[in-house]
């Protein structure tokens, strides 16, 4: 019925029409006109056609230059809006035309002219107004309760959502609330007459620099659930510890095989195994057997219910919220070693230099011989075999070499960052930070992993049936444009992006570059998310015309859908809801989880900054300078995985306690003249844990490394303010 309504309104020069006009012409009977009603409405809500106040008639949202879609702030409360016909270029709406929309609502944005800064600059870009919030992202939110004069307000924690929430004065909540109290608002009504959004404090969390208030707020902000529903853990429970006769029958028996799994020291749940051997002269198999989830959690189950509704696992700092219970994500579906457990396992022929020669999916019986870290790996790879499980790692790590060499020749980009890991200690407070590269060890298990995934989706695509695949569309040619111009501006050599070898070698050049960093974060930002889809569109960053999730299962629901539809009985629901509804909303969980896992690192990294000034010794940063203007310098800290501003006043003073400091004036010539590219030793000098913003300050004279080729521009390369640049799982 929808689309009769969708081709109805579509009609070439169709007036709007009202409920009764769209009844007699649908031929709905008098007595169905409350489901009518009800349909129309949801598809108000959903973008599908909108409602002219002025007599209630419906039209198309295009029909009134009108865009459904999902905006984006940023900090200086400037929003994006992610239309949801990928066919429309993102539009950029001013900070004063967003209202009453706030970060991550589905809105109705009116397309309007370029703005001036697109006009001076000549890039082809949409501006908008938005003119009705259709959905809001969250119904609450978390932030500081403060009081002015006259009322109480909230200033929310996400520096996205530039609005104070008003709020009456709080209410019994299980604790008193006071002033500078982290709190949870639920969000009320907010209409374009109303200065701002109000709202209803609902729980008081406790003063901000109390233990674990900083996770509370972040599972709270994001809605993260905590627990599972009782039914849930029961069918959990019942499927028991162990594999059963009934559960072997049918599949192939792989327990005699070398399996062993790689994984992180602290992972719980193992999710992918792998084994290799020779197939003869020049030929090798090689399995990839990845938990079979599917077996366990059957569509239209308690389990199965909460498994899509939650999407994905998320990792925060100091915790998981699984997507499963700890009953199979940690034990029956986990891959652990020395016990039997169940897999779809994807079978390669491969020849000796990594080309796949056949391919076939099978669920089979495994009993994994060892559970290696990354660690034991790079270390074990370093030194002669001595057993032949290390010896098929080194036949492994040759052939994976091999495959990634030919990925990279097919024109995949070089897009991976160290990820920073922050270790706790007892009392949740940061015992270190760790940079993670990726190494030979995490780009053996990756070659597999990404093969695998690429198989299953040119195998889906094969089958008859919708599924679901992971896309990652290519980028609009006036954002690649814009970087293209900011990389010139720093005097490196830049040809066309939109050729994939010209962007190959741009990555290649900017890994030589003391700025390369910065400038590769402002290229990741240039490109879209990768999210699901229902079509095959491909994946841009990895060159790969078939690409889906196949390998993680026990953490991406998506993972499971795509075992049911490989291998599960034709014609059987592989979703908890259709299915492009559930891609919309396995990207939404995705994102939110990515949200959260950054702001979990981003309050444990700023509390132990703000914690080095109130103590006598700050630590010391080495720091590249990644911009100069005339009033500091920015620079980028690889040891933190961010950047901040070192102000001219505060450049280059010297060591010593912080209120020695304080009385000292500015030595502004300590500047040193540092150009673009210099390495510097910095230290924290200013935390603004509410803006998620860092000042440092020179800790000693500037050991100058000039960047290759040129002089500084005076523009700035595009960087990421804290916590490092965007999750390596936002392209993959």
């Amino acid at each position: 019925m929808e689309e009769k309504i969708l081709s109805l309104l579509g009609r070439a020069n169709s007036a709007p029409l009202n409920v009764a006009e769209l009844r007699a012409r649908l031929g709905f009977r008098r007595d169905r006109r409350e489901d009518l009603a009800r349909l129309l409405a949801r598809m108000e809500r959903n973008g599908q056609i909108m409602r002219n106040r002025p007599g209630n008639r419906y039209t198309l949202p295009r029909a009134a230059e009108l865009v459904p879609g999902r905006i984006r702030m940023n900090r200086q409360g400037t929003g994006f809006l992610e239309a949801d016909d990928p066919r429309i270029p993102v539009i950029r709406i001013p900070g004063p035309a967003t209202a009453p929309a706030l970060h991550g609502d589905r809105v109705l944005v009116r397309r309007e002219g370029a703005p001036p800064r697109a006009r001076r600059t000549g890039a082809k870009e949409a501006a908008g107004r938005v003119v009705r919030v259709l959905e809001r992202a969250r119904t609450q939110l978390v932030g500081t309760l403060r009081r002015n004069r006259q009322s109480f307000y909230v200033l929310p924690d996400d520096p996205r959502i530039g609005h104070e929430i008003h709020v009456p004065p709080p209410r019994q909540t299980g604790r008193p609330a006071r002033v500078n109290d982290k709190v949870v608002v639920r969000l009320g009504e907010w209409t374009p007459r109303q200065a701002g959004p109000a709202g209803e404090v609902i729980e008081v969390l406790g003063p901000p620099d109390a233990a674990g208030v900083d996770m509370l707020s972040v599972i709270r902000q994001y809605q993260l659930p905590l627990h599972f529903p009782r039914k849930v853990l029961a069918e959990a429970q019942a499927l028991g510890r162990e594999v059963t006769p009934a559960d072997r029958a049918g599949r192939v028996d792989c327990r005699a095989h070398p399996v062993i799994t790689i994984d992180p020291s602290d992972a719980k749940d193992f999710d992918d195994a792998i084994c290799l051997q020779r197939a003869g002269a020049g030929q090798w198999k090689l399995w990839v057997h990845i938990a079979d989830v599917s077996h366990y959690v059957r569509p239209g189950s308690a389990l199965d219910e909460e498994a899509a509704r939650r999407g994905n696992s998320t990792y925060l700092v100091d915790r998981v919220v699984p997507m499963l219970p700890a009953a199979l994500s940690e034990e029956l579906c986990s891959l652990k070693p020395q016990v039997e457990r169940l897999t779809q396992c994807a079978e390669f022929l491969l020849t000796a230099d990594g080309r796949v020669r056949a391919t076939r999916f099978y669920s089979a019986v495994i009993r994994s011989q060892r559970r290696y870290d990354y660690g034991e790996v790079l270390a074990l790879l370093a030194r002669p075999p001595r057993n032949p499980l290390e010896q098929m790692l080194h036949d492994a790590h040759a052939l994976a070499g091999k495959i990634r060499r030919a990925r990279f020749q097919a024109g995949a980009l070089e897009l991976d960052f160290p990820e920073l890991k922050i270790r706790l200690d007892a009392h949740g407070r940061v015992l270190r930070l760790e940079r993670e590269a990726s190494d030979s060890a995490h780009q053996l298990i990756e070659e597999y992993m990404l093969l695998a995934n690429e198989a299953a989706a040119g195998r889906l695509r094969a089958r008859p049936g919708p599924a679901i695949y992971r896309v990652h569309e290519p980028p609009e040619e006036a954002r690649l444009e814009e970087f293209r111009q900011e990389v010139r501006s720093q005097h490196i050599p830049c040809g066309r992006l939109s050729n994939r070898r010209e962007a190959q070698k741009l990555l290649a050049r900017l890994a030589t570059l003391p700025i390369g960093p910065a400038l590769k974060i402002g290229f990741l930002k240039s490109l879209p998310r990768a999210r699901y889809a229902v079509e095959p569109l491909g994946h841009y960053g990895l060159a790969k015309p078939d690409y889906t999730h196949f390998t993680s299962p026990i953490r991406r629901y998506a993972d499971l859908v795509v075992h049911r539809a490989l291998l599960g009985p034709p014609g059987r629901p592989v979703a908890a809801r259709p299915l492009p509804e559930m891609a919309e909303h396995l990207s939404a969980t995705e994102r939110n989880s990515d949200d959260a896992e950054r702001d979990s690192r981003e309050a444990k990294l700023f509390a132990f900054l703000a914690a080095q000034l109130q103590s006598a010794h700050r630590e010391h940063y080495e720091a590249r300078v990644i911009e100069v203007r005339s009033f500091g310098c920015r620079v980028d800290v690889p040891g933190l995985g961010l950047s901040g501003l070192v102000p001219a006043a505060g450049a280059g003073a010297g060591d010593g306690p912080p209120d020695a400091q304080r009385g000292r004036p500015p030595r502004r010539g300590a500047r040193r003249g540092l150009k673009l590219g210099d390495t510097v030793e910095v230290r924290v000098a200013k935390v603004d844990t509410g803006q998620r913003q860092v000042d440092f300050q020179l800790a000693e004279p500037a050991r100058e490394r000039r960047p290759k080729p040129g002089k500084p521009s005076g523009k700035a390369p595009p960087v990421s303010r804290a916590g490092g640049p965007p999750a390596n799982r936002r392209l993959r």
